[in-house]
């Protein structure tokens, strides 16, 4: 039974009010098909992935290029579903593209410093509504670190215990929870 039955049973109906164009921002290894955000794509209209010259190797600069690259090709704003390490180019990215992005969800954000990048480079508000979401046990990032990033970037928090990386190897395929969250970020710009 989903958490938030309300907003779940909406999201086919708000997806279609809001037609902006959706990236999916995957982190190292990309997102296989049984991911929630490849999941994610096939329940959203207007959806496209943002791909990495190279999926095994994490590079902020090289990561947020592409994102940059995949803002700067859309008709319109666009709305992030960010994954990890993708979560971090996407944050990268929007600095320099604030008025291109309508908002973002960003899911298990990487540690930087797990990564060796500087955190000086993330340390900025993001100009648009923003939710982080985190584990109270994930291996790639502790959910304090998860919250003080959220709290740089004025994004709203929200930790959902333990639920690892929130990613396939911890039980997050399909997650309705997830996209009922996004919808309601898309319709209040809050979580």
């Amino acid at each position: 039974m989903s958490q938030f039955p309300d907003l779940a049973a909406d999201h086919k109906t708000s997806a279609a009010q809001d037609i902006a164009e959706i990236l999916i921002v995957p982190g190292l290894r990309n997102s296989g098909p049984g991911h929630w955000q490849s999941w994610f794509e096939k329940q959203l209209p207007a959806t496209r992935r943002v791909e990495q010259a190279d999926w095994e190797t994490t590079c902020l600069s090289d990561w947020a290029a592409r994102v940059r690259q995949a803002i700067d090709a859309a008709a319109a704003p666009v709305w992030i579903v960010a994954h990890s390490f993708g979560c971090l180019a996407s944050v990268t990215a929007a600095f320099n593209r604030p008025q291109d992005i309508r908002g973002a969800l960003l899911v298990a954000p990487a540690d930087p410093h797990r990564f060796g990048e500087p955190t000086a480079l993330l340390e900025e508000r993001l100009a648009f509504p923003s939710l982080v979401v985190a584990s109270t046990t994930d291996p790639w990032v502790r959910n304090e670190v998860a919250r003080r990033w959220a709290d740089a970037w004025g994004s709203d928090f929200l930790s959902i215990g333990d639920a690892g990386h929130i990613n396939v190897d911890s039980g997050h395929g399909p997650w309705p929870d997830g996209l009922a969250l996004f919808e309601k970020l898309r319709r209040t710009g809050r979580r």
